[in-house]
């Protein structure tokens, strides 16, 4: 559904990141007959090699066999997640990396001289891997906890209650978006800032979509206001994203723009800027708008990646809220993110991070990639942030 943007070109049009979401988007138009042939020679070539390495016909059978009810399964897992409304990416491309990964898989096993037994054991952890990263960790929306002093407030005013929220990424409404406003009305926080990515990638023009993201942000409430800003431009140009806030008197879109709360404590300043994701009008715009700031009070940055957090640090802003990165959405054990997506890489990729004269937090948001990304977490399960600001 998504169809040519118009207006500036966004770097991140050319990233391998990007580049790659494409390319394997493409391989859902694949007949399904052209992915069934594909694991069917994956079979035979497995069948040959563990013949060559121990001529059994009980352990050929039992392994080819294994590998294609395997596949079988994680397709089933894969299709299923369409039919029951809980995520809408290609199926396609990942069931062709997972038969390619456990074909890998079966033909070391051969060469090591496993017994067949063994080799099929061996091929659940990854069918139990497909369900928990796409049917499980995905939902596990949380809500992490985070507190915040400054001088530039009183101490004897109640802490404010700040929700900060990013990346729902919204594809139609699923048990996670029904889930996230659940939460926001149990929490009831003072104040909501979005970071950014309203829509998913493979949806930026898709009507349902927008009909979808306009009824889970029509129930965002929160006494002190809501305040959102736009994303990533190839996912949501300003201008789609002004349709989708359109006569919405609950909150307030920010485009390169100041606004001061008065709260208990002091005066909250909110600076909403447009990533463009040309670093150097990034910062010249972080520049030009730091000339108008508030002079008193707390300065809060909402901008969608965190790729101008040096610059921020450097003009004064006392928190920077934002996302962009999804915490890496796949993170591996000891590595970590194998993505970034980031112009910093991994240097600020999930979590706070203290840079002197800023704080800075970059969410692992609420949703998912979009295009040929499997809709999956990993190590990185959803967040929203709910932040205590109070006065020292």
């Amino acid at each position: 559904m998504t169809k040519p943007q118009t207006g500036a070109v966004d770097p991140l049009e050319h990233s391998t990141l990007h580049t790659l979401l494409v390319q394997t988007n493409r391989l859902q138009d694949l007949p399904t007959s052209l992915i069934i042939a594909f694991m069917i020679l994956n079979a035979v070539l497995i069948a040959g090699l563990w013949w060559l390495n121990k001529p059994d016909v009980t352990a050929v059978i039992f392994v080819t066999a294994g590998y294609m009810l395997a596949n079988a399964v994680d397709w089933l897992l894969l299709k299923a997640l369409r039919t029951t409304g809980r995520s809408f990416g290609p199926d396609k491309p990942a069931i062709l990396a997972l038969s390619s990964l456990r074909a890998m898989l079966l033909v070391l096993l051969s060469i090591l001289s496993v017994p067949w037994w063994l080799a099929l054991i061996l091929l659940i952890p990854v069918s139990l891997l497909v369900y928990y990263s796409t049917w499980i960790e995905p939902f596990r929306l949380g809500v992490t906890t985070e507190k915040f002093s400054t001088t530039k407030w009183s101490a004897e005013a109640p802490p404010l209650r700040l929700l900060q929220i990013g990346d729902i990424h919204v594809e139609y409404i699923t048990p996670r978006e029904r889930h996230l406003n659940r939460l926001i009305e149990e929490l009831k926080p003072d104040v909501i800032v979005f970071t950014g990515d309203f829509v998913n990638l493979s949806n930026t023009h898709d009507p349902e979509s927008e009909k979808a993201i306009r009824e889970i942000i029509s129930q965002w409430k929160a006494p002190l206001g809501v305040y959102c800003i736009s994303g990533t431009p190839l996912v949501e140009p300003l201008e789609r994203v002004k349709d989708f806030v359109k006569d919405l008197g609950n909150l307030k879109l920010l485009p390169n723009q100041w606004i001061t709360i008065q709260t208990a404590g002091g005066a909250l300043n909110i600076l909403g800027l447009v990533v463009t994701h040309d670093m150097k009008r990034d910062r010249a715009m972080l520049q030009k708008m730091m000339l108008s700031a508030p002079k008193n009070g707390l300065h809060l940055l909402l901008m969608h990646p965190p790729d101008i957090a040096p610059e921020a640090n450097h003009a004064g802003i006392d928190l920077y809220l934002c996302g962009h990165t999804h915490g890496g959405q796949i993170r591996l054990p000891l590595i970590g993110a194998i993505f970034s997506s980031s112009h910093l890489g991994n240097q600020f990729i999930m979590g706070r991070y203290e840079l002197g004269m800023t704080t800075l937090y970059t969410s692992r948001g609420v949703g998912m990639e979009g295009l040929g990304a499997p809709r999956a977490r990993f190590l990185c399960p959803p967040e929203i942030i709910l932040w205590e600001i109070s006065g020292k």
